[in-house]
């Protein structure tokens, strides 16, 4: 018995149809389906025939709910660093390619899009959202970070909202995605693979997807924005946590919950992933991959990472014990470090 292929790269008409063909493992992405995905896109950037990408993930339940964490932390704990950045590396310069691809690139998104599935779909021209859509960068969970180009999309989102992703790893649904600019338009999922197979014709590509956009329905976090730009506003980390905690005090639900779902993570990621988000807002995109490549250099060489995809993925106790335990113990030079150039190991950027 032939074992199905785990990405599906092949022409269609006008486009180029990306299929992330790992449906029981939500779509992750292994180092295979970074490396091909990149191939396609090299062969088809020249081709006439293509005139447009369009990926989309196997099965109902998700897009692409993110690297194979488990491998990777295997890798770490074999000291096999070494692999892990080989992994890291390929898809972050995937992430440039795409951001920088000279034809519109199309992702169908029903279902989860978390981590890497964020890598390979936020940065393209155009983000369909269906009523499955949940989007997370949840990486402060199990000791890592917001990767994949978030350093660089995450702090432009309006009102703080970005920086509130990244430091709480909430999920939020087409609506909020759209009113973000996560996402640039809402289809429903009846209509998905209709949509998919018009976007194979040579008609114009807004032209087609005016004609499946549907109201997304209610915004969760529509009643929230207000205190997500004051709290998450502050100019340095304690000043977020102080925020938060004064309308806690003052009976803002929301709040409370925030500053316990902070209080969960690892201290260490959400001092990288703020700091991220401080200088990300002034970096280019090309910049900010070279930023993550040289925290995720440091990341394979620590504790947290490995702690956390132990605690979530592994043994699933949800009883993670971070080092340092708490915010009040990280020291900000040791944060500092993460950011600080790899000299010859640098990430090397095409384009």
């Amino acid at each position: 018995m032939s074992q199905e292929p785990e990405i599906i790269c092949e022409i269609r008409g006008a486009a180029g149809v990306v299929i992330l063909n790992r449906p029981k493992a939500l779509n992750a992405l292994s180092l295979v389906m970074v490396r091909e995905l990149a191939r396609a896109l090299d062969a088809w950037e020249h081709d006439p025939q293509v005139t447009r990408i369009v990926v989309m993930g196997a099965g109902e339940k998700a897009f692409c709910a993110g690297g194979d964490i488990r491998s990777l932390h295997d890798l770490g704990r074999a000291g096999r660093q070494g692999e892990m950045l080989a992994f890291w590396g390929e898809e972050y310069i995937l992430n440039h390619r795409i951001k920088h691809y000279p034809k519109p690139y199309i992702a169908l998104i029903d279902g989860i899009v978390m981590g890497g599935g964020v890598g390979i779909s936020l940065h393209g021209s155009h983000r369909i959202a269906g009523d499955r859509y949940l989007f997370a960068m949840p990486e402060v969970g199990i000791g890592f970070f917001p990767d994949v180009g978030a350093t660089y999309a995450l702090p432009r989102l309006e009102g703080a909202a970005g920086i509130y992703l990244a430091l709480t790893g909430d999920r939020v649904g087409a609506a909020d995605a759209l009113a973000l600019g996560l996402a640039t338009h809402p289809v429903p999922s009846s209509r998905m693979a209709e949509l998919a197979d018009a976007l194979t014709g040579r008609g114009a590509i807004d032209e087609i997807l005016a004609g499946y956009t549907q109201d997304p329905g209610p915004q969760k976090l529509a009643a929230e924005r207000a205190t997500i730009t004051e709290c998450f506003g502050a100019s340095e980390l304690d000043g977020i946590r102080a925020r938060l905690k004064l309308k806690a005090e003052s009976g803002d639900a929301f709040a409370g919950k925030t500053l316990q779902t902070l209080a969960v993570k690892s201290p260490t990621s959400i001092a990288i992933a703020f700091e991220q988000m401080r200088r990300g807002a002034g970096l280019d995109f090309a910049e900010a991959m070279r930023t993550e490549y040289r925290i995720v250099s440091r990341i394979a060489e620590g504790h947290d990472f490995y702690e956390g995809v132990r605690a979530v993925v592994i043994d699933k106790d949800h009883a993670p014990r971070w080092q340092p335990a708490t915010l009040d113990e990280v020291d900000p030079q040791a944060i500092a470090h993460y950011f600080a150039s790899l000299g010859a190991n640098e990430l090397v950027l095409e384009h």
